[in-house]
């Protein structure tokens, strides 16, 4: 149990039933076309599980935010916050401004979409503020950032940690949320997918 971000294939994108993400697919397509904005309808099938292939994106909120809150609000406004995390579904292209929907998300009961270019842009300059190491992980389609900074790779995180001190090494919590957004808006874009709340 718990809340994960990961990635949908098309499949699972336009199904209407109880467990797809039909009607906000849906309800995203008539808002797309009144903001003249081109349908989103180009997505890959969900890939056949292979571990470490980057194929798909799957990663558990897990640690406290209270780290990473301040450190947004530090940096970006509370709008750009809410674009970096407060989403529900996260879109691989590029959007001016955040898009609700009058249609129920897991944890609401509306859905926030925003785009990935737009939150990728806010999560490097996090990124950067923390000194995120080059040695996180660059694929997520295992729990592997979760992996990296809460248990299986600690040698890993700790030569890290000896090659590049610095802030992100003095709070994983607010590092594993500023690496979790980096990624998400990383896969979204190469994988041409959306990434949801669930």
């Amino acid at each position: 149990m718990g809340i994960y971000l990961v990635s949908v294939g098309a499949q699972e994108w336009f199904d209407a039933e109880e467990d797809g993400w039909g009607d906000v697919s849906s309800a995203l397509a008539g808002d797309l076309a009144r903001r003249g904005l081109p349908p989103f309808t180009d997505l890959p099938e969900e890939p056949e599980f292979e571990r470490g292939s980057g194929q798909a994106f799957e990663e558990k909120l897990t640690g406290s935010m209270d780290g990473f809150v301040d450190l947004c609000e530090a940096h970006l406004s509370r709008e750009e916050a809410e674009t970096l995390y407060g989403w529900s579904v996260l879109v691989p292209f590029s959007l001016e401004e955040q898009i609700w929907l009058p249609t129920p998300a897991p944890y609401s009961d509306e859905t926030l979409v925003v785009g990935a270019p737009q939150a990728l842009a806010l999560a490097e300059r996090l990124a950067e503020a923390v000194g995120l190491p080059d040695e996180v992980p660059g694929t997520s389609d295992n729990l592997e950032l979760t992996s990296w900074f809460r248990d299986e790779e600690v040698e890993e995180r700790s030569t890290a940690a000896a090659v590049r001190p610095g802030r992100w090494s003095e709070d994983l919590d607010t590092a594993f949320y500023v690496a979790l957004y980096l990624r998400a808006a990383q896969h979204s874009i190469r994988r041409g997918c959306p990434i949801v709340l669930t």
